[in-house]
């Protein structure tokens, strides 16, 4: 459509939002819903044009009525949880989806490699970390490492360290996404190797058991991270109608919402290590219910709760 059809066509609707008020605030929303539509193709085809920045700040006008004329019933830190990071893990489903991919692949490679070669894991996991797990297995205790230190010490260097290695994956977007695809590559493959170690050894369900106590929210995180290393490397390389550092600002901002997301989740993961996993003979079904229940968390908050605040994000 020719930028003059299109202003003729809808000049009157805008005239209307601009000088006649409305109080409702249904119908408020409706009228910001359609600026937003207009918005964005005009965005799309008229990027330069004057009627761009003539629909953001109607848009702007109306957003803000909206937000002045209703009563705030939640904190902005409750609210961020509730709606604003939701918001965001929907939009980017399909980057999580591709970390995983990515992330999952390495994970087989690396568990292919150490059946087809012996020396795999000890180089992957160092002759330190396999020294002392094969003396804890002859001893009797696999699980060992995770009794070493007190558990107030090591619940605080692990929150750092995974709150560390998460950040990393997340800034080496900035190398085009390829760093991102490098940190999940050399995670994966630790993953890997470590989880055909224990399974070459007949310790295979007992490490899931152990170790996924707190894995579960530790490895959903890092894949989530590397979703946001991807749309920080994708705002590089695909800009769209976005000049190139603008589409970065969206990118950076739109990811560092995931990693704040990702804090209190590695906080938690990092008490599960420090001060549950040590427990490696807790009975079965508890080890199951913490593991189930991390595993539940990850998929209703990331997965099933975005798509349904889409749906209906009224009723949230």
């Amino acid at each position: 459509m020719r930028e003059g059809l299109f202003i003729k066509k809808n000049i009157d609707k805008w005239k209307q939002y601009q000088y006649d008020t409305a109080t409702d605030p249904d119908e408020m929303a409706g009228q910001f819903t359609e600026l937003v539509n207009d918005l964005g193709y005009a965005k799309t085809f008229y990027p330069h044009s004057k009627v761009t920045p003539y629909l953001n700040g109607l848009a702007s006008k109306i957003y803000l009525g909206i937000y002045r004329n209703k009563k705030e019933q939640v904190s902005r830190i409750f609210r961020f949880w509730k709606t604003d990071l939701p918001m965001v893990v929907r939009q980017y489903h399909r980057e999580i989806f591709y970390s995983f991919c990515v992330f999952t692949f390495f994970v087989i490679l690396a568990a292919f490699s150490a059946a087809h070669d012996e020396s795999f894991v000890r180089g992957v996991l160092g002759d330190r970390y396999m020294d002392m797990t094969e003396a804890n297995i002859a001893k009797g205790d696999p699980f060992g490492v995770y009794k070493d230190k007190h558990q107030m010490n090591m619940f605080i260097y692990i929150a750092v360290n995974n709150i560390k290695v998460s950040f990393l994956v997340f800034v080496s977007g900035f190398i085009l996404s390829i760093g991102t695809v490098w940190q999940l590559f050399m995670n994966g493959v630790m993953l890997g190797a470590f989880q055909y170690y224990f399974f070459s050894k007949g310790l295979g369900w007992a490490s899931i058991l152990v170790v996924w106590i707190h894995g579960t929210l530790e490895i959903s995180s890092i894949i989530i991270a590397g979703a946001a290393g991807f749309i920080l490397g994708n705002s590089i390389l695909f800009p769209g109608t976005y000049r190139r550092l603008h589409s970065l600002k969206r990118g950076a901002k739109d990811g560092v919402k995931l990693m704040i997301g990702l804090v209190p989740i590695f906080i938690v993961a990092a008490f599960l290590e420090g001060f549950v996993t040590r427990y490696s003979s807790m009975p079965v079904w508890l080890s199951i219910s913490i593991l189930a229940g991390s595993l539940t968390f990850i998929i209703w908050y990331f997965i099933i709760y975005p798509l349904r605040f889409e749906q209906k994000p009224s009723t949230y």
